[in-house]
């Protein structure tokens, strides 16, 4: 026999040998089960700091003690264990930046491993290079990023008064004197609440739940009293600051509510919209921090974003810019986000200028405060003012002094930008503080300034090119074609430094499409599955005008094709005695959403399906609101509507032509033709100065604007963990690595890792 003969047949008898090995011991050697590793704290590109809680999935016929797992090689198995829970788990210490690798192996199982992007625990993780100058005010940092170990306080409910008091665990009170409170899981213990407060990603968070002082508490068996939920709750404003902060409250109003029912309650200082209203570094804050509560406090099954204006703003974006964030919404005095609202500011701005110069109208040109009012959509001029006076040095004027003319904590007078004795400093306008977001201008628009300097300032994603201020009024002839001209001739812009021009305004791309991939501007395309009880109250003066509330919902309405189904609004005169019903409406409809385990639902089909009675439009009325509010039949839904708020009570885009969505930052353009102004006689004179005012046409509110597109999901704006270089405009980090983030919510809400 040949040498290869001899071999081919060694080789069939060596295949015979294995398969009546395998014959007679099963299919173990065939298929071996795989250990499956998983990060439960966060997505595993997006860890913080040198802990995370993690497990591994181990198969029926693999015991725990033959398990051995690995961190970059180095064994941690003895952070490992079965817990309480049922799960092999363990809080893994250790990491390193960068790249970490932890592993899990065992003899009767395939090897399983989780890739891990470890970043600092000061930040950044996904919001990129880190606004400088920065200040801690802590009173302890270890370092420039203001790290600090936490710190415990506590507090107990008096029995017999009924408020809270300062509790010390080495020296309780008479137990007697402690109310009792009973969650929502039929547990009952003493009320006393403790309050974590630390710092991460150079700023305060702060933690609060009910707890026993004395008993372990670990993520894998939590107290008893523990609902594995949480609520955040929000500050106020839209602004920003250069420095620490102090995190809004967690033990007030809604979070009382919260408290009493066993959740956790968490709040972030960035997360308060008045000291920082950058969606990137809001929701960088929030993964922070919701990843070190699971590692200290267990798992989740949902978490509910709570507050008004600022905290409103907030909620409203981030949830739709990073969808797992939150579960559920409770907004209230809403803003849909900042950035669809600076086109407001800025019309009420250019408006307010034009009309307070009553020398400088044409002739024969005069404005009752009436008309004034309605160009900016509102009841009366009071509202455009205060929201102009708030807010527009804060968006546009870089050159305002920030302590003298507006205060910006953590900045020094000597920092702050000016074009001729200090070109080079801070720019102080949130469009500058959000530059990884919007991006440099292009070389192809530089002012003086900028090239001196070699390089670009931020985008500024607003414009009012091709606006038509008043138009709705000409065409109802509230307003003669001599006023509208006049207006639109005069109304103007402001370049890059916030002074005034005689021209219009724009932004430029890539700005405006940086804007609105980042959820800057909310399309609210990833909010389609997220139930929303949003309260409002006749409020049309000031800056808390409900308008914003129809808003929000016109443009789920687009996305989703119809009326939202996942969307109530409690309309009322007394919108605070909606709470604590409002919180304990949305926790029964999330409740009945994850006890919906029909195979196959869709999470936004639970949302249909599972919203109670109570989780529904409402709207009450008398004669203070003259109507703006009203319940109708629409498609079998009784729905709140605002007709007034669609004719009147607005904004001034909405007044010059665009829809309820109000989400369009600079309008594509359409040629001036006269048949677009039925019944308006124009004069030559008046023609040729409309068509000097729009060289380039008005607006055409039938296309989207320009730059836009839905938000994207989950973006980052750093190239490595370390927050390397800015990545402008963001780049989409894609879904959850497999085995990452399932600590989040229960099994009902994983929509958001796909």
């Amino acid at each position: 026999m040949g040498a290869k003969a001899m071999k081919a047949k060694a080789v069939v008898g060596f295949a015979f040998c294995v398969s009546l090995v395998m014959a007679s011991t099963g299919t173990a050697l065939a298929a071996k089960e795989q250990l499956a590793v998983h990060l439960l704290s966060n997505r595993a590109d997006l860890i913080s700091g040198p802990e995370a809680l993690a497990s591994v999935a181990l198969p029926a016929n693999v015991a725990p003690s033959s398990v051995k797992v690995t961190l970059n090689g180095k064994n941690v198995t003895s952070e490992f264990a079965l817990r309480p829970n049922g799960s092999f788990e363990g809080l893994v210490t250790g990491l390193k930046l960068g790249k970490d690798v932890l592993a899990a192996k065992a003899r009767r199982a395939k090897a399983g491993q989780v890739a891990i992007s470890d970043h600092p625990i000061g930040g950044p993780v996904t919001a990129g290079p880190q606004v400088r100058p920065w200040r801690c005010k802590n009173a302890h940092p270890t370092d420039a990023q203001c790290d600090e170990a936490p710190t415990y306080t506590y507090k107990y409910k008096n029995a017999a008064t009924g408020s809270f008091e300062e509790y010390n665990p080495s020296s309780p009170p008479e137990g007697a004197l402690i109310e009792n409170v009973t969650t929502e899981n039929g547990t009952t213990v003493p009320y006393i609440i403790r309050s974590e407060t630390g710092y991460e990603d150079r700023d305060q968070y702060q933690v609060t739940a009910l707890y026993q002082p004395g008993k372990p508490w670990e993520p894998w068996a939590p107290q008893p009293q523990f609902s594995h939920k949480l609520l955040i709750t929000g500050g106020s404003g839209c602004g920003f600051e250069y420095e620490s902060a102090s995190a809004p409250s967690t033990t007030e109003g809604t979070a009382e509510t919260a408290l009493h029912a066993g959740f956790a309650v968490m709040s972030t200082a960035l997360d308060n919209a008045g000291h920082n209203c950058n969606i990137a570094t809001q929701a960088e804050s929030l993964i922070i921090a919701k990843e070190h509560l699971i590692d200290r406090y267990g798992t989740l099954k949902f978490t509910i974003g709570q507050g008004c204006s600022g905290g409103s703003l907030t909620m409203d974006q981030v949830a739709n810019a990073y969808p797992g964030v939150y579960q559920a919404l409770l907004p209230s005095c809403t803003f849909q986000d900042a950035w669809s609202n600076a086109n407001q500011l800025v019309d009420d701005h250019l408006a307010l200028k034009y009309f307070e110069d009553p020398a400088a109208w044409g002739t024969g040109v005069a404005w009752t405060p009436t008309q004034m009012s309605e160009v900016t959509g509102r009841p009366d001029p009071v509202g455009a003012s205060v929201f102009d006076v708030v807010f527009w040095e804060t968006a546009v004027d870089p050159t305002s002094n920030c302590t003298v003319t507006r205060n910006c904590p953590g900045l020094e007078a000597s920092e702050t930008y000016n074009p001729e004795s200090n070109p080079g400093g801070v720019r102080a306008t949130l469009a500058d503080y959000m530059i990884n977001v919007f991006g440099r201008r292009p070389e192809s628009v530089w002012s003086p300034v900028e090239k001196k300097l070699g390089h670009g300032f931020a985008n500024r994603p607003v414009g009012n090119v091709g606006e038509q201020y008043g138009l709705r009024l000409l065409l109802e002839a509230k307003i003669s074609p001599a006023q509208f001209v006049d207006l639109n001739q005069k109304i103007g812009g402001a370049n890059i430094d916030g002074e005034p021009t005689t021209g219009r305004m724009s932004s430029q791309e890539p700005g405006l499409a940086n804007a609105y991939r980042s959820g800057a501007v909310d399309e609210a395309n990833n909010l389609t599955d997220i139930p929303i009880i949003d309260e409002a109250g006749p409020k049309p003066e000031g800056i808390h005008d409900d308008f914003r509330i129809w808003s929000l919902r016109a443009r789920l309405e687009r996305e989703e094709g119809h009326f939202p189904k996942n969307q109530a609004i409690w309309f009322g005169q007394d919108t605070e005695s909606y709470e604590p019903e409002r919180f304990q409406a949305m926790n029964e409809w999330l409740n009945a959403m994850e006890a919906d385990k029909t195979a196959g639902r869709t999470i936004g089909e639970k949302v249909n399906d599972d919203r109670p009675a109570g989780a529904r439009d409402r709207c009450t009325d008398n004669e203070a609101t003259e109507g703006i509010v009203q319940i109708v039949e629409l498609n079998g839904e009784k729905v709140c509507q605002s007709p007034l708020y669609e004719t009147k009570f607005a904004i001034g885009r909405v007044v010059a032509g665009e829809s309820l969505a109000a989400d369009n930052l600079e309008c594509q353009l359409k040629p001036l033709n006269r048949a677009d102004y039925p019944g308006v006689e124009f004069t030559e004179e008046e023609w040729v100065a409309l068509e000097k005012t729009f060289p380039g046409g008005v607006c055409n509110f039938d296309s989207p604007g320009v730059g836009q597109q839905p938000t994207v999901a989950w973006q980052t704006y750093q190239a490595d963990a370390g927050g390397g270089a800015a990545v402008y405009g963001g780049m989409a980090l894609g879904a959850a690595p497999a085995g990452s983030g399932e600590g989040w919510t229960s099994e009902t809400f994983a929509g958001w890792l796909k």
